[in-house]
């Protein structure tokens, strides 16, 4: 069990929110501050092996759900706690809902189902980030040219390059951990599987464009483990739902934790 690096603001029932893979809090900085001014204690988490939080040697859903679990009971969060997670961040949400349902209230997951996932749509940013000469760097748009050879899309170099950072001796590194997400990316496309259904309020929030909640998981995988959920879909939004259309995601949380 690691201690997780966190953020917190506002005051109110709990909302605590998990970013994407390679993704930090920051991704949810500004939405997280718009929902502790609307009257809740909102709490954004690194997960093990990003942002500022600790490396460690592996990635599973099981060892993330226990470091979330570290980290309720660090904060004394109660029942009222609603938890929100995007993409990787989702699978651990819904891990966590599955393992200590007494501990939570709500759920909401971000554009991921509980389905398995190959992961092969990452192999491009695996290669692209493991591309870039750390140890050569002299500036950022260095990086970025060096991700571009793999990586066309710039709006995915732009959230990519947020994770890199210069160290007190002025080189270039990655806050998350590359080599161990590299290795462990299988385990990132696990299938989220429990004996119990989570039975407690539940939304789903899709983007229209995307892919990531497909309609046999909206009739059959999405059911039967959370039976009292809902799926919203954001149209003219991709998988970076929040980031693309932040006033419909803002105002279907705040709708769905507020009554």
């Amino acid at each position: 069990m690691l201690q997780l690096h966190f953020r917190e603001m506002g005051q109110g029932a709990p909302l605590v929110i998990l970013h994407g893979l390679f993704g930090t809090l920051d991704n949810w900085q500004t939405l997280a501050r718009r929902w502790a001014e609307a009257g809740h204690r909102v709490i954004v988490v690194d997960l093990r092996n990003h942002g500022r939080s600790p490396h460690a040697p592996e990635h599973t859903y099981t060892l993330m759900s226990e470091d979330l679990l570290g980290l309720f009971d660090q904060l004394q969060l109660g029942p009222d706690t609603t938890l929100m997670g995007h993409s990787m961040g989702g699978k651990v949400a819904m891990r966590f809902a599955l393992d200590h349902p007494q501990r939570l209230g709500k759920l909401i997951v971000v554009d991921i189902a509980p389905r398995f996932s190959d992961m092969e749509h990452q192999d491009s940013v695996i290669t692209g980030l493991n591309a870039v000469p750390l140890a050569a760097l002299e500036n950022r748009q260095q990086a970025d040219d060096a991700l571009a050879q793999h990586i066309r899309q710039m709006d995915t170099r732009q959230f990519l390059l947020k994770n890199l950072y210069r160290r007190d001796d002025n080189s270039f590194a990655w806050r998350p951990n590359l080599a161990v997400l590299t290795a462990g990316m299988a385990h990132v496309g696990e299938e989220i599987t429990a004996a119990q259904p989570f039975l407690k309020p539940t939304l789903f929030i899709r983007g229209g464009l995307s892919d990531y909640i497909n309609a046999d998981d909206k009739l059959h995988g999405i059911p039967a483990l959370f039976p009292n959920s809902q799926v919203e879909t954001v149209v003219d939004a991709g998988h970076w739902v929040h980031a693309e259309k932040p006033e419909e995601v803002f105002g279907l949380v705040k709708a769905f934790i507020g009554n």
